[in-house]
């Protein structure tokens, strides 16, 4: 029986054996008939099997901008040349040999392609268009979603499940391509084709331009080789996640034009012309070539129109043919915080100089061309001109005979127009952010302006203040409640500024600015100078600044706050590593309806992993870690050198970092980017300001004005 039994089950397994390779046998042929039928040009190719776009690496020591490019002068530039670049920088984590990388690929642009070195620049930076002009994709996980599950036949909710388990749809997209079945092979996709499908993109309206959005995104996924579909799907959702920041990207263009100079006859004559020189030199060199280019792009921030300038004139050209113009918003002057009035008398030692009321409201950059067309700017160049009707309205009413055309710094302040005061900024936020209607505005404002920037016709930043505020005041008139001039005194001893200090608190104001009047005294665009200096009522002979700090992470609730984040981790932002840097821990500050909405908020923003250019210790690990996405305006006691926070790490101790104590959530910031957030260097510098760091430590590197 034993025997038989043992017989039997033999057989079984035989029998389960063959009907697993008829199986087998049918796949194979199912798999043999879809060859026969469908062409599927998405199965990778091994780096050097044919493809010649599969071998180009932008990161060779030597990189020779046409030897090395993979595609031939008067060819349409694919795509994949812009992809295999971002990968590069992706993997790559020192700023110097990111911005090598990315200079190296310009430079082949430059030679081969300069009709696309525009569209580059703006899919480098994820943008169609000036900030100003407000256009942006506006494309939605969504929508994305769709788009892959239509192209590669898998279902919305597993894509949807991966996302959420990878935290990068791009990726998703990038493994979701195996699946793709075409029936034709489509054309490769290029930079000029993927830009200008990306700001169609951006300008479709209505209900019905879902649906287009879809087939757009659709038809480029498609197309995809390579790693293109993961760059192409994370600039369609807004984020290319490699930190690569604006600056970089300033200082490789400059680089690419120093190495590669535009406007040669093909073949280029000089390929290289860093070759063979001196280190030192050659930096100095390209540094004064960086700083023309952001000089240029601060005061005229408008890559339409400084690109095709420094194709056809050069560089060094650009400051004749870019000026500031009322129209294209301007990055402000910032100030430095200090930390008493006896600071401010050490700075300002030789200089004359003049103290102004801060007040707590929203920078607001009035453009007035000579058409009379007016338009209101953020800090960020945002165009806020539908948000101020009532100031554009008003504003004629303060111009003053022989004004045609200006641009003026101000800030726009919520106004009691029954009490003649100032009202709170918390009141300011609650006033419709578009489209507002004059009649139906209820939060009233005055602006105080403070500087004039342009006036018929000639740009005025090159001017001590001294003379631009006496233009203004000269030019313009006040009107009560609608438009004053900032308030000002020019003193030179302790005692007065302090009693203007308590006068400027009584007033609503967060304390006072303190200019230079004459010596070095030009308006040093996206700088923060020490000509300015902001003192805050809060922080006399103390922090000397709030500070704003990115969230990059979430530590969930317990207990009353069970269900929600009950603290989170914030970070500084490195401006020469271009990381965010943990600063401290904050769970104080919230009231239960800011914990709520914070919650809500950054329950959209998880992602599984921290990004490569966080720097933390895991000790202060959070549970969810978040995109850098939002800032918030923080105060504390004071900031003392950390073992486990990494802010400013190595500036002023060489191992440990510096950490706020006992930080305090005051408000986010809307106005501000996560890249425009405290830098290390400001942290570094607000420690050493603290008066017993003072005593012990001196001032050192690393400390140098930075642009913006």
């Amino acid at each position: 029986m034993k025997k038989e039994k043992e017989e039997k089950e033999d057989e079984e397994k035989s029998e389960g054996v063959k009907k697993e390779e008829k199986e087998e046998e049918k796949k194979e042929e199912k798999k043999a008939e879809i060859k026969k039928t469908f062409v599927n040009p998405f199965s990778q190719k091994a780096p050097g099997s044919g493809d010649p776009g599969a071998d180009y690496d932008p990161r060779k020591a030597k990189y020779h901008p046409v030897k090395d490019a993979f595609w031939q002068k008067g060819q349409k530039m694919p795509y994949l040349a812009l992809a295999k670049t971002l990968e590069a920088i992706e993997e790559t984590s020192g700023r110097l040999k990111i911005v090598e990388i990315l200079a190296n690929f310009l430079r082949s642009v430059i030679v081969l392609s300069p009709d696309d070195f525009l569209f580059c620049v703006y899919l480098c930076l994820n943008k169609v268009a000036p900030a100003f002009e407000g256009l942006e994709l506006r494309i939605g996980d969504t929508i994305l979603i769709r788009a892959i599950a239509q192209a590669s036949g898998r279902s919305p909710e597993k894509i949807k499940a991966d996302a959420e388990r990878l935290g990068d749809l791009g990726i998703v997209a990038e493994q979701s391509r195996t699946n793709q079945r075409v029936m034709f092979q489509p054309a490769k996709l290029t930079v000029a084709g993927v830009f200008k499908k990306l700001k169609e993109i951006a300008l479709m309206t209505g209900h019905a331009s879902q649906a287009k959005k879809i087939d757009l995104v659709k038809g480029m996924y498609v197309a995809c080789r390579f790693c293109e579909a993961k760059y192409l799907v994370r600039s369609l959702g807004g984020k290319l996640r490699i930190g690569l920041a604006e600056q970089s990207v300033l200082m490789a263009i400059a680089q690419a034009c120093y190495l590669t100079p535009p406007g040669q006859e093909y073949p280029p004559e000089v390929v290289d012309a860093g070759a063979g020189r001196n280190p030192d030199k050659l930096k100095a060199e390209i540094d004064e070539y960086a700083l023309i280019l952001k000089t240029t792009y601060c005061e005229f921030p408008s890559y339409d129109e400084i690109i095709p300038v420094l194709l056809k004139e050069g560089l060094k050209k650009l400051p004749e043919h870019c000026k500031l113009t009322p129209g294209v918003p301007l990055k402000p002057m910032l100030a430095h915080p200090t930390t008493g009035v006896s600071e401010v008398l050490k700075r300002f030692d030789n200089a004359k100089f003049t103290c102004e009321f801060k007040y707590d409201g929203e920078r607001a950059q009035i453009h007035m061309k000579e058409d009379g067309t007016i338009n209101i700017y953020s800090r960020n160049q945002e165009d806020n001109t539908s948000k101020y009707p009532d100031i554009i309205s008003r504003f004629k009413n303060s111009l003053g005979e022989g004004v045609k055309s200006c641009v003026v710094d101000s800030e726009a302040v919520a106004w009691d127009r029954n009490k003649n005061r100032i009202l709170p900024f918390q009141i300011l936020s609650t006033r419709k952010k578009k489209d507002a209607r004059e009649s139906q505005i209820t939060v009233q404002v005055c602006v105080f302006p403070f500087d004039l920037l342009y006036l018929n016709g000639e740009p005025l930043v090159r001017e001590p203040f001294e003379k631009r505020r006496a233009l203004l005041r000269e030019n313009f008139n006040e009107v009560e409640g609608e438009f004053v001039f900032a308030t000002s005194m020019d003193a030179t001893n302790t005692e007065d500024i302090e009693e203007f200090l308590e006068e400027s608190i009584k007033g609503n104001c967060e304390g006072l600015m303190v200019k230079t009047l004459d010596v070095d005294a030009t308006y040093e665009i996206a700088k923060r100078s020490h000509n300015w200096l902001k003192l805050k009522k809060d922080y006399l002979d103390g922090v000397g600044d709030t500070i704003d700090a990115v969230v990059i992470g979430g530590y969930l609730g317990k207990g009353k706050r069970a269900g929600l984040y009950g603290g989170f981790l914030l970070a500084c932002y490195d401006v020469e590593n271009e990381e965010y840097q943990s600063l401290c821990k904050i769970g104080t500050g919230f009231s239960d309806e800011d914990l709520a909405k914070h919650t809500e908020f950054f329950k959209q923003h998880i992602i599984e992993n921290p990004k490569s250019y966080y720097r933390y210790d895991n000790a202060v690990a959070p549970d969810h870690w978040f995109d850098a996405v939002q800032v918030w305006e923080v105060k504390c006691a004071d900031l003392s050198i950390s073992p486990v926070h990494k802010a400013g790490q190595g500036i002023v101790d060489p191992e440990k970092g510096i950490s706020l104590r006992f930080p305090r959530f005051l408000h986010i910031r809307d106005d501000k980017n996560p890249e425009d957030a405290t830098s290390a260097n400001q942290i570094a510098e607000l420690y050493r300001n603290q008066e017993q760091i003072k005593t012990s430590k001196t001032k050192s590197a690393g400390d140098d004005d930075d642009f913006y």
